[in-house]
């Protein structure tokens, strides 16, 4: 008769995961990042009367109030004579809408997926993770009037134009880094949801989207530089608009900013991830 003692017990142990990000199980649930990315998209275009037509017009009426405001009225530069300040703030609209709403998203994606966080095991990345799908669907749709603006208005794309995959990288990374820490303060802490739109709106008057960072008084320009978005928006607003950037240092600062933002909130993330089930 075998005793208990010898009989053999099958111990379950949480397989090896990335301390900064867990690629390998993102790798393996690829599948499941597809479909909610899939569902995301077809949740907000379903049913919509003025789904894409909002897309269009958001960021056109916002670039139109930015160059009366700014141009006609305050009469600012926009760095490059030869570009309107219509097309101007357009650009920088552009670019920072896409950073805005994967922030925003990214960091509701938990909640707002609660039923699935509650029930079932997957990488709770893959929800932050999904959102950006949509947003770069958005951001083609207006790269395409973008371009026809260009068209209409007699400027040229040049070879600068190679480096815009470069800062929409960045802003996708700073996005989800910060979208990634709210996301995990938010399963604790419900009123993260009214202090992101808040801070969106701090930070997009403190951004320079209507505005050249070359107006930034002197005696400011240190402010600017705790500011990753500097960087990203007028690296974007260079490769696609051939608007010279004023200081590169301030794009590198960016780019060390985005990755480091990331890997921080990735390691955040990473570090409550096993709690969100029981809690949220």
């Amino acid at each position: 008769m075998t005793s208990a003692s010898n009989t053999p017990h099958l111990i379950l142990k949480p397989g090896l995961r990335g301390v900064l990000f867990p690629f390998k199980e993102v790798l393996e649930y690829r599948d499941l990042l597809h479909i909610l990315a899939l569902r995301d998209v077809k949740l907000r275009y379903r049913q919509t009367a003025v789904g894409v037509v909002w897309v269009l017009l958001q960021p056109l009426i916002g670039a139109w109030l930015f160059a009366f405001v700014f141009g006609r009225v305050a009469k600012l530069p926009t760095g490059d004579d030869r570009i309107p300040y219509f097309i101007f703030s357009y650009a920088g609209l552009l670019i920072w809408n896409a950073f805005i709403q994967i922030l925003q998203k990214s960091s509701e994606s938990l909640v707002s997926n609660s039923g699935l966080v509650s029930k079932i095991y997957f990488p709770r990345v893959v929800l932050p993770l999904s959102t950006v799908l949509g947003v770069l669907i958005d951001f083609a749709i207006g790269a395409v009037v973008l371009a026809l603006l260009m068209a209409i208005y007699g400027i040229a794309p040049s070879v600068s134009l190679l480096f815009m995959p470069v800062a929409l990288l960045m802003a996708i990374l700073l996005a989800l880094g910060i979208g990634l820490w709210a996301a995990a303060l938010n399963v604790s802490y419900r009123d993260v949801r009214y202090v992101v739109p808040v801070f969106a709106q701090f930070l997009l008057w403190a951004s320079p989207v209507a505005y050249a960072s070359s107006n930034i008084p002197a005696s400011a320009q240190w402010f600017v530089a705790l500011n990753p978005m500097v960087g990203i928006l007028e690296s974007f607003r260079w490769a696609v608009l051939g608007i010279p950037v004023a200081n590169w240092s301030l794009v590198v600062v960016s780019a060390v900013a985005s990755v480091l933002l990331f890997v921080i909130g990735s390691a955040i993330f990473q570090r409550h991830e096993r709690r969100f089930a029981d809690v949220i």
